[in-house]
């Protein structure tokens, strides 16, 4: 029997995923046209559509679609294993993809990663700075950053931060123009930082709890953004009353360019955890990166 050559499965595979010719010929190291004649070879060939083309996106067909669900699996179980043979090495080496915020980004895993890339040359590690919750199996992620609260309970999730609590907190100039919010319902006369959620599109509900009652409160504001470090300076500038996890704005409030209120509102929650499909095969480079970034439970602060 003649031996095919998968190459052009492997490139159907990653144009189907990414949903781009651009985007797949650069993950693959080919031109967009040299990856074009590829599929619509594969096409002939099976003598059949794989992929719909318009003139922003590619997506799967049926067909298309069948195909991917069954060797697409396939190509990733070959480079896990292949990833896996680095342990043979004297060093690992290796990409590791990683989704996550850019607070957790900046505040934990740069300044807990950068020794161990010291250290292991042949580590490389890529960041997806993203606030929507990326589906990291379909996406291809090694592993992801959320809190704990917001895991799939089919994952694997390690801590890799202490508990966090969320901050209310403006500007003294702010402050000093309106009357301060002693309830989370008085925030609905205020000017509030709002924040467009990148998964349903809709605004962030503002939730509050205080010896076991719960309060959520739509607020409304001249400004909205889908990131979180506009929020910290549009708060800084005066522009209004911003709720976001305390890391992001406690050195402001211990500095004094902000002011806390409704403190007592905040209980504290499930810190940040790095997660990951427990069905997954880590290679000895993850590992690393794991290892490295948990947290050990003395070190947890309650």
């Amino acid at each position: 029997m003649a031996r095919r050559n998968l190459n052009d499965l492997l490139g159907f595979v990653t144009v189907a995923r990414e949903g781009s010719f651009t985007r797949a010929a650069a993950t693959l190291g080919v031109t967009q046209s040299a990856l074009s004649q590829t599929i619509r070879a594969l096409e002939e060939r099976l003598q059949i559509r794989l992929l719909t083309r318009t003139t922003r996106s590619v997506a799967p067909t049926p067909a298309g679609e069948r195909l991917l669900n069954a060797i697409g699996h396939r190509f990733d179980e070959i480079e896990a294993e292949l990833d896996a043979l680095t342990e043979l090495r004297a060093k690992p080496a290796g990409t590791v993809r990683i989704t996550c915020g850019d607070n957790v980004l900046h505040t934990i895993l740069l300044p807990r990663l950068t020794p161990l890339l010291r250290e292991y040359p042949d580590i490389k590690l890529e960041f997806d700075v993203n606030y929507g919750f990326r589906d990291i199996v379909a996406d291809r992620f090694d592993a992801g950053v959320r809190l704990g609260n917001t895991i799939d309970k089919d994952m694997i999730a390690v801590p890799i931060g202490p508990p966090l609590r969320f901050a209310v907190a403006a500007s003294p100039e702010y402050l000093a123009a309106h009357p301060t919010p002693k309830t989370p319902q008085e925030l609905t006369a205020h000017n509030c930082i709002n924040q467009r959620m990148p998964t349903s599109g809709g605004l962030y509900v503002w939730n509050f709890e205080r010896r076991g009652r719960s309060v959520n409160v739509r607020v409304d504001g001249q400004l909205i953004f889908n990131t979180t470090l506009p929020q910290v300076d549009a708060a800084l500038a005066g522009l209004g009353i911003a709720l976001l996890p305390e890391d992001e704005l406690i050195q402001h409030i211990e500095a004094g360019r902000l002011k806390r209120v409704l403190e007592d509102w905040c209980p504290k929650f499930e810190g940040y955890h790095l997660y990951y499909p427990s069905r997954r095969q880590p290679s000895p480079a993850f590992t690393l990166v794991v290892n490295t970034l948990r947290i050990r439970p003395d070190r947890v602060r309650r």
